[in-house]
This record gives C-alpha cells, structure tokens and sequence, in this order.
C-alpha cells in the first residue's frame, strides 16, 4: 500500500546550523524509496512508480515483517564508499547493470501493522532501530543530535552531497514539503564562459574555455535572460538548428554538485554574472 512520503524544504540560504532540537543525517545521493509490507512485499518511489520488479535482491532479502513501511533512499556505493547516482540509475534502468544496491532506512511509517506517523522522530528512530538488523541489502542511516555546521563542513571536504537536519519533534507528515526537514547543499561553485544557448528550450552551454562542460538552465531569473538574450545577438560566431554559438567573452558564477562520469557539471545553477 503506497503512502506519499514527507518531503524536506531547502534550509535559509543552504546554510546548517547548530541545534540540540535537530539531529543531523548524511544527505544520501540515490533514489528516494518506501518499501512496504502491508500488503506482500512492494517497492515504490516517492512519486507511486511500483518498482517491485526491478530489484529482486531486495525482496529476496527483505528483513521486516509484515505490515510495515520504510523510507529511505537507494543508493549504489563507487570504489571510495561513496553514493554515486549515476551508478543508481544505472542500475535503475537495467536489471543487467552489474551495481550492487544498498537500501538505506532513515524513517519508519508503519510498524507489525500499526502507523507511527504520530511519534516524534526521535522515537520513530528508536522504533526504525528494533525493526530490523541490517543485512547486504538493508542498512539504517547514521545520525548525529546537534553538530549540524561541523558534519556539514565534513561533507564538503569528502565531496558528498550534503546533510539533511531534521526537528526531532516532528511527526512524520504524510504527502508534505515540510520546514521540519531542511536540506543543506555542499554546492561546487565556479566561473564559466557562456559559449551559446539553445534555440527550442531554455539553455546557455557553458564551456570552461576548452570545450563544452554543461547547459544551464536552473536559477537563471528572467532579467538575467532577457539581458544574456540581448547581448548575445551581438556575439553570434555560427549558428546549427538547434543550438548559437557565440564568443566566449561573458562569464558566469555557477553552482553545482560536482561532475558526471563524461566531466560534465552535474546540475549546474546560476549564481550570478561575473565582470
């Protein structure tokens, strides 16, 4: 039985915090994941795709009983430990991709047939704690109380994605965006040339001067682009039917999650242009 799960909100200016109130989670890069026992076992993501099928390690493997529900994120591990999404979705798209997953519980909504939506987190973890031991396939998040600006510089230095601070009162909120769990970004920043845009949708390549590194398209207000959109008529070079190229005179400020396998910026966001 599906259960729209509790979404996080972004903290006040990517920034963490220190808070005894707060508890403090590695921000796993994978995919968002319920597995439930309701009703058989049953795989689905946050947006009600059953994915039963796709991973028949994890029901082969399954350590909770019946009627319960766990959240999580699924994640694929690179050489270093570290998550690696691309490797995820992957494995994802084919059962022939030769990634080994891992399901990572860090919430509990259903517990031997009983919802615990209405205990304060804290509790929900001492709950998620009993309800299974760990196997290959399962694990239980690590968490810290408090420390929230130290484990948030931690991440930045090891490359990882970030961390999540959660209100340890809060009830878990069915098929909400709640301010009781805020993500903290460890972005890459960096100054780009735009070097084009593309013609059927919103787009500037960016090229870091030798070759093409990535199309950002997030964050780019409306002034931003009316101003870019004036000024690059003026700079055409050549043009395709899809994509204009233009010198690569103007730079920007960009934010990122660091680079895909082929050395592309991974979600790349404006920040700002750089004179």
């Amino acid at each position: 039985m599906f259960v729209s799960p509790m979404l996080l909100q972004k903290a006040d200016n990517n920034e963490p915090f220190n808070s005894n109130l707060h508890l403090t989670e590695l921000k796993l890069d994978g995919i968002r994941l319920l597995v439930d026992t309701q009703d058989g076992a049953r795989l689905h993501t946050r947006h009600d795709n059953e994915v039963t099928g796709k991973f028949p390690e994890l029901i082969d493997n399954i350590p909770i009983e019946s009627g319960t529900t766990l959240d999580g994120e699924l994640i694929v591990t690179d050489s270093e430990g570290k998550p690696n999404f691309e490797s995820v979705m992957e494995r994802f798209k084919s059962r022939k991709s030769k990634h080994k997953v891992t399901f990572c519980a860090f919430d509990i909504i259903n517990y031997n047939g009983k919802s615990v939506t209405h205990l304060p987190l804290i509790e929900r973890k001492k709950v998620l704690e009993s309800a299974f031991k760990d196997n290959d396939y399962y694990t239980k998040t690590k968490f810290i109380l408090g420390h929230g600006v130290e484990y948030f510089n931690l991440t930045k230095q090891q490359k990882l994605e970030g961390i999540i601070q959660k209100d340890i009162r809060s009830k878990y909120e069915i098929n909400k965006r709640s301010d009781k769990w805020l993500k903290v970004i460890a972005y890459d920043f960096g100054e780009y040339y735009i070097a084009g845009y593309k013609k059927d949708e919103f787009g500037w390549l960016l090229s870091d001067g030798e070759r093409i590194v990535g199309v950002l398209s997030l964050a780019v207000g409306s002034n931003e682009r009316k101003a870019g959109y004036k000024v690059f008529q003026q700079l055409k070079v050549k043009e395709t039917e899809s994509t204009v190229y233009i010198k690569e005179v103007i730079k920007c400020v960009v934010k990122h999650r660091g680079f895909t396998k082929n050395n592309l910026l991974r979600l790349p966001e404006f920040e700002c242009f750089k004179f």
